[in-house]
């Protein structure tokens, strides 16, 4: 049977950027056939109009375009527009939809554009690897924003596309980028539904790993990414994140070690600790640095403690401590003076050190 794809496209005021986006579907070099589901979110500007105009240019190159949506005074959220799309509405009427990709536009998040390979290259790689997430790299507009992100979302191995996945940076692989089977988008579930505050994409991808699911990257910028300051994921609370980031590295990491060190005494370090359940922190056996005043102060007394006697975890040079460790010192911040330290160790990651922020 003829490969088929859907690509979904939440939209919620776009005009400024909606002619650019429908572009990039009607240009894409991709053989088999394709179907565009668009769910105008309560769009008050001329997105509607946009939609029409291109639903009509779309279907005379053979896309089957979708439309769905809702006039509300306001809108229902960005995992409100991607759940019915690409989990209920189900397959289109000619054919069972092989697979399923994202492009994001709700105004409150980036507005993005499709190379013309971009179906094609991850179709190709969702056939080989059903049961994955497939990304890729991208292009940021403009250049010069979010620079540590990009370079992190861009030269990621493929090994630490399933080791990193415990940092404050969310998926190793962004969610406007993510192509899978429909099978597996419905086998590992929809998108969480609880509203406005919920790290949706993040719960998604943790979901897709607990399910035995893996993570590539179709190592060709396939998409321009734009930087939008007003994004989604800022209404996001960091301290929600952190926390289904904590248990979630409880879950995953934590049970294989009988002890491990935390590799920053500082304020990160002290909060991880803090943050860990009574059970993960009577494994943790120190703190290491290279701040000479921390290191001086021999060690750390977590005084909300209800142990009695306090717990006292030792602080020590990083060449005394002992792996395994989870890292909370961010990458790419210190001018490589960290990363060299860390590669003089000689050390694996996934196995004798983790990267939690």
């Amino acid at each position: 049977m003829q490969a088929h794809v859907s690509i979904i496209l939440p939209v919620h005021n776009a005009e400024p950027w909606l002619d650019e986006c429908l572009r990039s579907v009607l240009q894409q070099d991709f053989e088999g056939t394709m179907e565009l589901s668009v769910f105008n979110d309560a769009s008050k500007d001329k997105s509607g109009a946009i939609i029409e105009k291109w639903r009509v240019k779309l279907e005379d190159s053979a896309v089957h375009v979708i439309i769905g949506g809702h006039d509300s005074p306001s809108p229902r959220g960005e995992h409100r527009e991607k759940t019915p799309l690409c989990a209920r509405k189900g397959p289109s009427p000619a054919t069972e939809s092989a697979g399923a990709c994202l492009l994001d536009f709700p105004a409150s998040r980036t507005d993005d554009v499709m190379m013309p390979q971009r179906v094609r290259l991850q179709h190709e790689a969702a056939v080989q690897h059903p049961s994955s997430i497939i990304g890729c790299r991208v292009r940021r507009d403009p250049p010069n924003s979010t620079e540590r992100y990009t370079r992190w979302i861009n030269q990621l191995t493929p090994e630490q596309l399933l080791t990193q996945v415990f940092t404050s940076n969310g998926p190793t692989v962004i969610m406007p980028t993510w192509f899978c089977s429909r099978a597996w988008f419905s086998h590992v579930g929809p998108f969480d539904e609880g509203g406005q505050g919920v790290p949706e994409d993040l719960l998604f991808f943790y979901q897709h790993l607990r399910k035995g699911g893996s993570v590539i990257r179709v190592d060709q910028s396939l998409l321009l990414y734009r930087y939008h300051p007003q994004a989604a994921t800022h209404a996001v609370l960091e301290t929600t994140i952190w926390t289904h980031r904590v248990r979630f590295l409880e879950e995953r990491a934590l049970p294989h070690w009988a002890a491990f060190t935390i590799w920053n005494a500082g304020k990160q370090g002290r909060r991880l600790y803090r943050s860990l359940t009574a059970t993960s922190q009577r494994k943790v056996v120190a703190f290491c640095d290279v701040d000479e005043n921390k290191i001086r102060k021999g060690f750390y007394c977590h005084e909300d403690s209800q142990e009695r006697p306090k717990p006292r975890i030792p602080i020590l040079h990083f060449r005394a401590a002992r792996p395994p460790f989870v890292i909370c010192v961010k990458l790419d911040l210190t001018g490589g003076a960290f990363e060299d330290n860390l590669r003089s160790l000689h050390l694996q990651e996934g196995q004798d050190f983790l990267h939690f922020s």
